[in-house]
């Protein structure tokens, strides 16, 4: 299982909801302001004692997220099947705070930050090949 990181702005932090006798869950946004002009509002889940992560900080907080990305298959009772994906959170920390300098936190595994995903710049495309339409994507 890969882990990865994010930094941004905390936009939504829900409560923490009791989904069974026992599993709780707890959902909160980032906003990711180094997408450029369309920020990315990226959702996160909290469970059991994570839930408790999110207490001390509030909106508009400036905070470091190092998460999971789990995948799920289910099959309904009539037989159709449907994937389902998640960003479990394991850590939350104020953006700087248990940083070595690189980006990537002090202690635990060894996140691999998102950012450092590779994509191919706009500039490097053939101007030939570019439309004149303005689409974020």
């Amino acid at each position: 299982m890969s882990s990865y990181t994010i930094t941004g702005t905390l936009k939504v932090k829900n409560d923490t909801v009791q989904v069974s006798e026992k599993f709780s869950k707890r959902e909160f946004v980032i906003t990711d302001n180094s997408a450029g002009m369309y920020p990315e509002h990226v959702s996160f889940q909290l469970t059991q004692d994570k839930c408790a992560l999110l207490d001390q900080f509030s909106v508009n907080d400036q905070l470091t997220v190092a998460f999971n990305l789990k995948g799920r298959e289910w099959t309904s009772p009539a037989g159709e099947i449907k994937y389902f994906n998640s960003l479990d959170a394991w850590r939350v920390e104020k953006a700087g705070v248990g940083q070595n300098g690189s980006g990537i936190p002090s202690s635990g595994p060894s996140p691999m930050n998102i950012d450092a995903i590779p994509t191919t710049p706009v500039s490097a495309q053939s101007t030939e090949s570019a439309t004149d339409d303005d689409l974020p994507f």
